[in-house]
């Protein structure tokens, strides 16, 4: 097997660069690690000294590649399928560029900061930060409701990196703070990523894992049962 892939199927990113191999039927092999097992996590290190997951080793081109933008872009030239990661057209390649740093730090981050402050000790949560981080998110479910006004995907009418981006800042940020009433687009939007078998695929090898996660009650009921 020429990729192989080390991953936690409970983490956020890892699902990013996880939707976009199923999606293509790109073959690789899964290696989970537990970062806080030394033994586990050697070999990743090894490869990767920052410690932070995802990360590709390409046997084929003894290459290794990190961040989740990256091995995607990474999947998108060396190892193409049916469906582009970054479109050919420069303006377009720029929006899905652009979205999918969106959903990284517009969704991802803040959702992040609400679940970790849930595992801080007793006395050292951060509720001004907690505040900030859903107000942050309800500036970026707004801006979505605008933008999915274009099509179906988020930069238009063709699925694309900033998709792939979405669908697990999504699935967790829904926990922190629930699609407005007023937002029809984005729950549509969520509804239609969430149909994809890639995502589906997703969501059953990280169902197992679910009770680690610290909103774990904020979950729909069919996030839960297979």
């Amino acid at each position: 097997m020429d990729l192989t892939l080390y991953l936690h199927p409970l983490a956020s990113f890892c699902h990013k660069v996880l939707l976009a191999l199923y999606e293509n039927d790109t073959p690789f092999e899964a290696r989970v690690v537990d970062l806080a097992d030394a033994t586990s996590s050697a070999e990743v290190l090894a490869r990767w000294p920052v410690g932070k997951i995802p990360v590709l080793h390409d046997g084929r081109r003894d290459e290794t590649v990190a961040e989740t933008s990256i091995i995607i872009e990474y999947l998108d030239q060396h190892y193409p399928g049916r469906t582009r990661m970054i479109p050919a057209e420069p303006g377009q390649a720029l929006q899905a560029r652009l979205w999918d740093r969106f959903f990284d730090l517009y969704v991802q981050a803040p959702m992040q900061k609400v679940v970790i402050d849930r595992l801080r000790p007793q006395g050292r949560s951060d509720p001004q930060g907690v505040e900030e981080a859903i107000d942050g998110l309800r500036t970026a479910y707004a801006m979505l409701e605008r933008q999915l006004a274009q099509g179906p995907w988020v930069i238009g009418a063709e699925l694309c990196i900033a998709d792939f981006a979405a669908a697990p800042a999504l699935f967790f940020a829904r926990t922190v703070l629930p699609f407005a009433p007023d937002q029809p687009r984005l729950h549509a939007y969520y509804e239609r990523l969430r149909a994809r078998p890639s995502f589906q695929r997703v969501l059953a090898e990280a169902r197992p894992y679910f009770a680690m996660f610290p909103l774990r009650a904020a979950l729909e009921p069919r996030d839960l049962q297979p």
